[in-house]
């Protein structure tokens, strides 16, 4: 009982913070009610028993994000462009995109339906990866184990993306600018 209030708090929480990123006038609130929706979902992930995803949240979501957003904001001046062309073409596209997703979602199989793909196969991999990895954490024997290149792909692109960013601040600060 107490965890399904939690869940909702939360959740009306995360619907507050993601109300106010979007009508915030200012870019570094923004960056700062982004970095309190990363945390408010790890909290979330933890309350539905999801502590590694969590972890992984708080982060990368809340931590690595956050600086990189901040360097962006650093490196951006603080007088808007004037847009070179009207509103239609990007709200074109946003409403042709749309119709695609919504168009996409209609190919989909039935939510919750027990004999689609994914239930087949996820099985094999839940009842072998505590003898073949010796890991009592499910996610992370998979994520450790079978998914290991994977996980490496990714931290790869998130260090390079670290490395980009102290790049441009390194060049940002040698030519003297603010």
């Amino acid at each position: 009982m107490i965890e399904t209030a939690v869940t909702i708090v939360l959740l009306l929480l995360l619907g507050a913070v993601t109300i106010g990123i979007v009508r915030v006038r200012g870019l570094f609130a923004a960056v700062v009610l982004l970095g309190i929706y990363s945390f408010l979902m790890a909290t979330l992930f933890i309350v539905l028993d999801a502590v590694d995803v969590a972890m992984t949240e708080a982060a990368v979501g809340a931590g690595v994000s956050t600086v990189f957003f901040l360097g962006a904001l650093y490196l951006t001046d603080t007088v808007e462009a004037p847009s070179a062309r009207g509103q239609f073409v990007p709200l074109l596209v946003a409403l042709v995109t749309a119709g695609a997703l919504v168009w996409g979602l209609s190919d989909l199989p039935a939510f919750g339906s027990p004999d689609q793909p994914i239930h087949r196969q996820g099985a094999d991999y839940l009842a072998r990866s505590v003898p073949e990895t010796g890991i009592a954490n499910v996610v992370s024997a998979v994520l450790a184990s079978y998914r290991g290149f994977d996980t490496l792909g990714e931290t790869t692109v998130v260090f390079t993306a670290g490395i980009g960013v102290l790049a441009l601040l390194r060049r940002r600060r040698s030519e003297g600018g603010n």
